[in-house]
């Protein structure tokens, strides 16, 4: 069987349309009986078994007598609990909290025996209680026939494969997963390599060590905009202000998400027009700490930031890391002297030598650089000694 990293794998998130009211209601008594089910699984699994087939073989017949659902939604309801408890584990062995899982929202999980889709249709059939009833759904694609979800519903290079069902404020949305096999070029060592220094910041989204901007302004604007019209709402108080706060909210996050793909395609292009290897991001540990009055962001965004450049860079054969980003704002790149007030807001004045930049800029070249420095080690193999710059690349000493 081939592993999971044999794959490049993407989501195509899209909004669904139901047929019918009763279809609707069906696929909701669905996804509730999806969700005792794995509360069912977390009880008799949890501080016992953690492994897929150990939750399996300890739950699922006990899933199918006391819900609704047939053999593979049972057995999906397993693989989600056995998924959890391993998170929570893992957390444990990090000295971290981890109390027994807990679900909650609405949402479950779908593979190929019980979703399948009709591309050219533009449309999906899912399996609901029993295994043998089918809803079919619409996909409420973009009108753009340029949008991204058309690259992987079209293409016979990338198959559909597990995939997720989301129920939120009254609407369907369905986050279908794609996966195609890795070349073997993949797996190529890049000897002497460089690598793209990357900085979060508060009035710009992200800075490139080749001095590429990516500016948060517009999104600044959007953002307090929705706040704006979400106090007016809340101020009214009444059913329908709610009801839009919520629409609002859905927008919004739409809208970031966008803004969010935008940037991360920009990183990538920027990281292979400059032939680098890999791409160094801030470690987000302590996003919240470090970057208090960034009006743009949530520790949510910058984590989907993240993910967004990690997919779209591993599709390009590039590799993805992370730095403690302590005294990358407060070092001079040109000598390397660190000191809290060389820094001021988004300018940077070295005390010791003089040299003035952006504060941003100078701090994405402090990431790629103390990632050299530092002696971290690049993922399958690969070897870097230099970082890109706008023009060029520099080897730290």
């Amino acid at each position: 069987m081939a592993s999971d990293d044999e794959y490049h794998r993407r989501t195509l998130i899209t909004r669904l349309e139901l047929r019918s009211a009763e279809d609707e209601q069906l696929l909701l008594n669905t996804i509730d009986e999806w969700r005792d089910s794995c509360n069912i699984g977390s009880d008799l699994a949890w501080e016992t078994c953690h492994t897929k087939s150990d939750v399996r073989n300890h739950a699922k017949e006990t899933i199918k007598q006391q819900t609704g659902l047939g053999d593979q939604h049972a057995t999906l309801a397993c693989h989600e609990v056995a998924g959890a408890i391993k998170s929570c584990i893992e957390r444990r062995k990090q000295d971290k909290k981890a109390s027994q899982p807990q679900f909650t929202s609405r949402s479950m999980t779908f593979d190929r025996r019980t979703l399948t889709v009709f591309p050219d249709q533009e449309k999906i059939t899912l399996t609901t209680l029993g295994d043998h009833s089918r809803v079919h759904a619409d996909l409420a694609l973009p009108e753009n026939p340029d949008g991204y979800q058309y690259d992987y519903l079209t293409d016979d290079e990338w198959a559909y494969t597990e995939s997720t069902l989301h129920y939120r404020n009254g609407e369907w949305f369905i986050h279908l997963g794609y996966r195609t096999p890795r070349d073997d070029a993949d797996e190529s060592t890049t000897q002497h390599g460089a690598v793209l220094g990357v900085d979060f910041g508060v009035n710009q989204i992200a800075v490139t060590s080749t001095a590429q901007f990516f500016d948060a302004g517009e999104l600044n604007h959007y953002r307090r905009e929705c706040k704006r019209v979400r106090g007016e709402l809340q101020e009214t108080g009444t059913q329908s202000a709610h009801r839009t706060i919520d629409q609002l909210s859905g927008r919004e996050q739409r809208y970031v998400k966008h803004i969010l793909h935008s940037v991360a395609n920009g990183i990538v292009e920027e990281a292979l027009d400059h032939d680098c290897a890999g791409i160094i991001l801030e470690d987000l540990s302590d996003i919240r700490d470090n970057l208090p009055f960034a009006q743009w962001h949530s520790e949510w965004a910058f984590r989907k930031l993240k993910d967004f450049v990690e997919y779209k860079a591993e599709y390009e054969g590039l590799f993805v890391d992370t730095l403690d980003p302590r005294n990358t704002s407060k070092r001079c790149n040109e000598c390397g002297f660190v000191h809290d007030e060389n820094r001021h807001s988004e300018a940077f004045e070295c005390r010791r030598c003089g040299k003035q930049n952006h504060a941003d800029y100078n701090a994405a070249k402090n990431v790629a650089e103390l990632y050299l420095l530092r002696g971290h080690q690049p993922p399958r193999g690969r070897s870097v000694s230099q970082y890109a710059l706008k023009s060029g690349s520099r080897t730290p000493t």
